[in-house]
């Protein structure tokens, strides 16, 4: 078999220095299946999801056949999953979407993969502090008749989330759990009382006829309900923080993206059920985010409701605190491999989480709401004020950058196994990948002609190319700096996408005679 010099088998170039000492590296063995489905599920924040995402894409979009997008995604994600999957028995790298990349198209590919990652998956955590904000000052108002401003409950959770980020992923993980499986269990609990109790038109599966997606609208909540997926692509960032991470990472992977799209498949459709498929679109126009608890209080009572009020919130914290994980494992990798200051490449003493990735992630969290916030001269209730475009802005921006890095992912896993001298061995799995890619660059096409649609500005704002423009801008300078290391500094080039694994490899040579 042959191999390439981005293969795993390959020695580290001359001059690579070794990092040595356990802070280097991610604690091994802390992680079961159990951990980590908890810890990659928690990001796909389920309440946040069929309360939030489901009535705003029936409203805006007009399409009554969510429940079949998330199906139809769901079919995508899993083609994606294959390829990607094999690819995790192959390198373990907390940098996950950018190690893959840098094995398949080279480390300059992977320079530009990584920036893209660390913008993208920075913008989807801050986004999630506007609308966390924006619900707890409704929760003070509501039930304490207090006035409290946004930005005091969004800054008092990124500093909870900074000091989480920095035990270790044990507690995150029991964290993360508890409330992810009351928020699933109560959105079940909505589910089971809409099928025993329907709309006027009883128990219909109009939702799931293919006749409903027709319409200009279809692309556009393509782009709304692939981010109710992210969180799945996670699990190889904890590769290295597994036991047996050829094994548990792509099973974690697979039940992820399954029982996403059965879950929320499920849940849109009972959406539909409980108002009837004709009244879906008028009554998610009128309630916007309060359909499901108006649907609740009907059919479940005030205090089911309130319950769920809060369990909305807790399960908003979960998400910020699984994407400040990913966050800080991805400035670790980028550390470790010299693409952000060697400071970030370190952990931190007894916990051996990647104390100052936690770091940057909490200081960005905390200047972008404190700009917000210094900007926000509307109250809260506004439409237009800063704290909604805060979650708009960051979120659109974030999901279209994990896209786009799915979509690069895909065809790195074909060159990858190609290079290897595996294409036939492997050639279903690419076959798979091929399709993933191209499906998911339709979406990132999507995402960006409608970018205005999504952060709600007008077609002529300037906005819809800017937005957009800050992932392109990410991966042009990703990709300048993997260049200019690959001039100037050849030992670093070669060092990205390996990880760890360089410097064991150096070792293991060190003490070869």
């Amino acid at each position: 078999m042959t191999t390439d010099s981005s293969s795993t088998n390959r020695a580290p170039a001359e001059g690579i220095s070794t990092f040595k000492g356990r802070e280097r590296a991610l604690r091994a063995d802390r992680l079961g299946t159990g951990g980590l489905l908890l810890s990659v599920l928690a990001a796909t924040a389920p309440l946040m999801v069929v309360a939030g995402v489901m009535p705003t894409t029936f409203a805006v979009m007009g399409i009554v056949g969510q429940p079949l997008l998330f199906v139809v995604l769901g079919a995508v994600l899993v083609l994606f999953s294959l390829g990607y999957a094999e690819m995790s028995r192959h390198v373990h790298n907390a940098g996950a979407f950018y190690a893959y990349i840098s094995r398949g198209l080279g480390g300059t590919a992977g320079a530009g993969a990584a920036l893209v990652a660390l913008v993208a998956y920075n913008s989807l955590q801050v986004g999630i502090y506007g609308i966390f904000g924006f619900e707890v000052s409704g929760l003070f108002a509501t039930y304490a008749d207090l006035e409290v401003a946004w930005w005091i409950p969004a800054l008092a959770a990124a500093l909870a989330v900074g000091v989480l980020g920095w035990l270790k992923i044990d507690v995150n993980a029991k964290v993360l759990g508890v409330l992810l499986v009351i928020e699933v269990l109560l959105v079940v609990v909505f589910d089971i009382a809409a099928v025993a109790d329907p709309g006027p038109e009883g128990l219909s599966l109009h939702a799931f006829n293919p006749d409903t997606l027709t319409g200009a609208g279809v692309g556009t909540a393509l782009c709304f309900c692939i981010a109710a997926f992210l969180g799945f692509e996670q699990a190889p960032v904890y590769a290295e923080e597994t036991s047996r991470p050829h094994v548990l990472v792509p099973r974690v992977m697979f039940l992820a993206v399954t029982g996403v799209a059965v879950f929320f498949a499920l849940s849109s459709w009972a959406l539909t059920v409980a108002t009837g498929p004709a009244t879906i679109v008028p009554t998610s126009q009128e309630q916007s985010a309060g359909l499901l608890f108006f649907l609740t209080e009907d059919r479940l009572g005030p205090a089911f409701t309130d319950v769920l009020h809060v369990l909305f919130v807790t399960g908003m914290f979960a998400a910020m605190l699984s994407f400040h994980n990913v966050v800080a494992r991805y400035a670790f990798a980028m550390g470790r491999e010299g693409l952000l200051p060697a400071a970030f490449g370190r952990t931190t003493g007894s916990s051996g989480a990647p104390g100052t990735g936690s770091l940057l992630q909490t200081g960005i969290a905390v200047v972008l709401v404190l700009t917000f916030a210094l900007t926000d001269d509307k109250p809260v209730g506004d439409p237009t004020a800063p704290v909604l475009h805060l979650f708009t802005w960051g979120g659109n921006i974030g999901a279209l950058g994990v896209i786009v890095l799915m979509a690069i992912a895909s065809l790195s896993v074909v060159v990858f196994f190609v290079r290897r001298g595996a294409a036939g061995a492997q050639a279903w799995r690419l076959a798979t990948s091929a399709v993933a890619g191209i499906a998911l660059l339709v979406i990132a096409g999507y995402t960006v002609k409608d970018f205005d649609v999504l952060v709600g500005a007008g077609p002529d704002s300037a906005l819809r190319w800017i937005l957009p423009g800050v992932i392109g801008l990410a991966l042009v300078v990703g990709l300048v700096q993997g260049a200019i290391l690959r001039a100037r500094a050849p030992e670093t080039h070669a060092r990205i996408g390996l990880g760890n694994e360089a410097f064991q490899l150096e070792k293991e040579a060190e003490h070869t005679p």
